[in-house]
């Protein structure tokens, strides 16, 4: 597979250090001559220029590549690059980072964005797994199909304690594939009876957001205490200010 990493920073090299391992074609891309730190990954091709521009992409072969990584430290950078690579190159798959947390919603397929990844977002699933008892955590998205996967670890006195696999009703776009017990996997057999403690994975479909809370109550606690959620207004418009810097992240301000 040919993939071609957009921004040779610190991200940019792990990531193709690790997939040359995997035995695939890398080419690293970045405009910082200090940047060009060939031996950091001497397996790839390195291309020095500007991403955002065209005549860089086409040298760096970006017409045949098989997936587009843009890793840079700026956010602005990365959707441009996004967009450059699926509406000129038609690139297949598209993954980009996110740098500031609250420019993940411009990351969609508008951009040109297939995969956005957000450490922020991942280090919060993390701790939300660890803490969590009760509380239905999404652990894996796929970005196809638009299911995932999630999962709870069940307090003594959840709803579904109790029961066997076969007594949970639960609506169509979600299903109970596994339990894992003691650190054990169980498969999710008919007459599996569920107890305290067993932490649940649920496939979620891509529908399955309307009848969240209705799963929720079957997984919490019932003693816990409901804290209605804060109204919030209309999101409104802003724009990604530019950051030259790698790590850095752009601020977004109101137009």
């Amino acid at each position: 597979m040919k993939v071609l990493i957009l921004g040779a920073g610190s991200v940019g090299r792990s990531i193709g250090r690790e997939l040359v391992r995997s035995r695939h074609e890398i080419t690293m891309c970045d405009r910082e001559p200090d940047a060009m730190r060939v031996a950091s990954v001497p397996e790839a091709d390195w291309i020095l220029g500007d991403a955002c521009e065209v005549e860089t992409l086409e040298r760096a072969g970006a017409g045949e590549a098989d997936v587009v990584v843009a890793t840079t430290g700026d956010d602005k950078a990365n959707l441009v690059i996004s967009l450059l690579a699926k509406t000129e190159y038609g690139v297949e798959r598209v993954i980009a980072r996110v740098n500031n947390p609250r420019n993940e919603w411009l990351f969609n397929e508008t951009w040109g964005v297939d995969v956005p990844v957000s450490t922020p977002q991942i280090m919060t699933s993390l701790v939300e797994d660890a803490v969590a008892d009760g509380n239905l955590v999404t652990v894996l998205s796929f970005q196809r199909s638009g299911a995932s996967l999630a999962q709870a670890t069940l307090p003594a006195d959840a709803p579904i304690v109790g029961m066997a696999v076969s007594e949970v009703l639960l609506p169509p776009a979600f299903m109970l594939n596994a339990i894992v017990r003691d650190g054990m996997p169980l498969p999710a057999d008919p007459d599996l009876t569920i107890e305290a403690g067993d932490q649940v994975l649920l496939l979620l479909g891509e529908d399955a957001q309307e009848d969240l809370d209705l799963v929720k109550e079957l997984l919490t606690s019932v003693e816990r205490e409901r804290i209605p959620e804060k109204e919030t207004a209309n999101t409104p418009r802003v724009a990604v200010e530019n950051s030259d810097t790698e790590g850095e992240a752009p601020h977004v301000t109101s137009p």
